[in-house]
């Protein structure tokens, strides 16, 4: 059984998504002392104006080392109201946004406590549309060398060389003013592309 090891995070890149794919068990990272400015709480998505950012506030954490599965979700300010306009800003008139956003609604209407419980609903709902099925399994203490090591490789300021991975052009809402930007949140192929999008995760 091949295995790999991901950090937790918010829709994801596609990038993220074709280890989900092409491994047979992926372990999410829980214990790591908590890294800010990366995927964790935040993703990438093809607007209007080209990339756009959205951050899922956390509260910050008593002292510098915190895990990552302690993190809590900051209710300050009206982020999920923000982050779903964005979404059907961006996506409205993709050809399968209106078939999948009631699923994605609900992410935004109910609140959660901590980051890696909300991610993880979220990626189990991506996983169940895109039709891939890893076993998953949580870490319960943080090993520094292991296997398929993908926590850090997959960043947003510091992407690392990888050669399991080509992104692969596909139809973008506004591809025609920008051309193709690769690599966005899996919410971008999947309200492209639709059941189709499993073809560019695993090319």
């Amino acid at each position: 059984m091949s295995v790999a090891c991901l950090s937790t995070a918010y829709l994801a890149p596609v990038q993220y998504y074709s280890k989900l794919a092409r491994f047979d068990e992926i372990r999410i990272e829980t214990a790591e002392n908590y890294p800010k400015q990366t995927f964790r709480n935040r993703c990438l998505i093809a607007a209007a104006n080209g990339t756009q950012t959205l951050t899922v506030p956390i509260v910050k954490p008593a002292c510098a080392k915190c895990p990552t599965r302690d993190i809590r979700i900051s209710n300050h300010g009206n982020w999920r109201h923000i982050h779903w306009n964005a979404l059907v800003s961006a996506y409205n008139i993709s050809p399968f946004f209106e078939y999948y956003a009631d699923d994605f609604r609900i992410f935004y209407e109910k609140k959660y406590t901590y980051l890696i419980e909300y991610n993880e609903s979220l990626r189990s709902l991506l996983c169940e549309l895109l039709d891939i099925h890893p076993v998953i399994t949580y870490t319960e203490k943080y090993e520094p060398a292991v296997e398929n090591d993908f926590r850090t490789a997959i960043d947003p300021r510091h992407p690392q060389p990888d050669t399991t991975f080509t992104p692969l052009p596909y139809y973008q809402v506004f591809r025609d003013k920008y051309g193709f930007i690769p690599n966005m949140s899996i919410a971008d192929l999947l309200f492209n592309m639709g059941p189709e999008s499993i073809f560019f995760l695993l090319p």
